[in-house]
């Protein structure tokens, strides 16, 4: 079955091929490592992360790039902050790499698997290099231009070459001047709407040194030439998938289009085949932003005792070009769903069947194969699958999950097939990133023999014996329930 993906380019939802080979290139755009991320940003990297593993799970390879910017008004004012004594470049590196590191973290905790991507930082040699070398040749273009206090791309040149600026968003220039961020920008600039390539040193601040035609220019890159620099030298030009928050698409992603397209001769040049955007996270109806002082960071959660894990299904909850409620209600109720789904996980070592989970395929492809060839899986994984397949529908994947748990629970554990049962939970876990079988993992022999003399002690009608041992068992973290196909454990979380 194709995948299919909606295109902030066409506005429509079509089949996707890699433009080459069997192997998609993906872009997303970073942090600003200057600060913790809060839970709005992780989204983001949520969707981006489960776009990878859909495509993966349809057989494909991927190339996931994403950058970390770390050099630009923030983390400059960050920096100064933190490290007043520090020399302005070796500040800038001490604050970047903290939050870099703590931004890796989260990643992790929160499901993201960060050994897919190749991670870039915008002051690398090789990124900064690349970075210099368009602006020179979009300057030598005509296409930029240096002013006194840094080199500026013209919107009005990028036109006037037959190019279009606003292919994600329709835009009247004179709107968009309003819209652009021009505190950050508007410097000697020849029109309100053009945007800082290079910024000039100022006193005070990080630089690096820029030399066109004998001349250098001291300073640091603005921040949409990061990306483009970036994302064209780890996946070439076009690639097959941009993908970030709905908010970068005016500015962010426009300008990358445009200083990206600018140098080609073809009127229609492609930066990127398709453009993924996701929605935000609300919270009592605004989207959470620092800038609103409504934002929660995972540390946030943790302290609060909600499983991270948690907040992952939360976002998975809701189509990723659909906002996520924010509450302490949904994000209960999101634990509550994944507390459930542990728990009926924990029924594939109790078939009566050996299970060698080192012997389950690590490619989740293959997983996926494996469930849809079993009589009681098959049809589950196959509309798991069909409903990631189309537009990256979540929601619709996540209800599957959910009839298939309520038929494992109805079911006698020893009519299952373990092994597609285990195949069943591996694609899921490759897919979605929620760790079911980490989570629920095999009980000791002993542990299982306290489960046995329980029975026992039921069937005797030893109800104070059957007690003792049910305490028991609850002190090693594990739970029983009694149904009609006999004695149930599960792992207490």
């Amino acid at each position: 079955m194709s995948v299919s993906l909606y295109n902030s380019l066409t506005k429509t939802i079509a089949p996707v091929t890699p433009l080459t080979g069997d192997t998609f290139r993906i872009y997303s755009c970073g942090p600003t490592v200057y600060d913790y991320v809060h839970i709005g940003n992780l989204s983001a990297f949520i969707a981006a992360d489960t776009l990878r593993r859909a495509l993966q799970l349809a057989g494909f390879r991927v190339q996931h790039t994403m950058n970390f910017t770390d050099v630009d008004d923030k983390t400059i004012r960050r920096s100064a902050e933190m490290h007043p004594e520090a020399a302005p470049n070796e500040a800038l590196t001490n604050v970047t790499t903290f939050f870099g590191e703590q931004f890796l973290q989260d990643m992790t905790t929160v499901g993201n698997d960060t050994s897919a991507y190749t991670f870039i930082r915008a002051t690398s040699q090789p990124a900064m290099a690349a970075m210099q070398s368009l602006i020179t040749k979009l300057v030598n273009a005509g296409v930029a231009y240096i002013a006194d206090d840094g080199i500026y791309f013209s919107i009005a040149a990028y036109q006037a070459s037959g190019k279009t600026y606003g292919q994600l968003t329709e835009l009247d220039l004179g709107q968009a001047d309003k819209r652009q961020r021009i505190n950050n920008d508007e410097y000697d600039k020849d029109a309100a709407h053009d945007f800082a390539l290079w910024k000039l040193q100022k006193p005070g601040e990080p630089a690096w040194d820029f030399v066109i035609d004998g001349t250098n220019y001291a300073g640091r890159p603005g921040w949409h030439i990061e990306c483009s620099a970036m994302s064209q030298l780890s996946l070439g030009l076009p690639f097959d998938i941009h993908t970030g928050g709905i908010d970068l698409a005016f500015p962010h992603h426009e300008n990358e289009i445009a200083q990206s397209t600018a140098l080609a001769d073809d009127l229609h040049a492609t930066y990127a085949a398709l453009f993924l955007h996701n929605e935000h996270i609300l919270v009592d109806g605004k989207k959470m932003s620092k800038s609103l002082h409504n934002f929660l960071t995972l540390r946030d959660l943790t302290e609060k005792g909600i499983d991270p894990l948690a907040f992952r299904l939360l976002v998975l909850q809701s189509h990723y070009r659909k906002s996520t409620l924010y509450s302490d209600d949904t994000i209960h109720a999101a634990g509550q769903r994944l507390a459930h789904w542990r728990q009926a996980s924990a029924l594939r070592w109790q078939t009566g069947q050996p299970l060698d989970e080192t012997a389950t395929a690590t490619d989740i492809a293959a997983a996926l194969q494996a469930a849809q060839r079993d009589t009681f899986f098959g049809a589950f994984a196959h509309d798991f699958s069909a409903a990631l397949w189309q537009d990256l529908n979540t929601a619709a994947a996540l209800t599957v999950v959910d009839a298939a748990i309520d038929a494992i629970e109805k079911t006698d554990p020893e009519a299952l097939s373990a092994t597609a049962f285990d195949a069943f939970l591996h694609m899921i876990d490759g897919t979605l990133g929620l760790d079911l079988r980490a989570s629920s993992r095999n009980i000791t022999p002993e542990l299982q023999q306290l489960i046995t003399k329980r029975e026992a002690a039921r069937t005797r009608k030893d109800w104070h014996e059957a007690d003792r041992i049910r305490d028991t068992l609850a002190e090693q973290k594990i739970a029983v329930r009694d149904t009609a196909n006999g004695s149930q454990w599960y792992w207490l979380t």
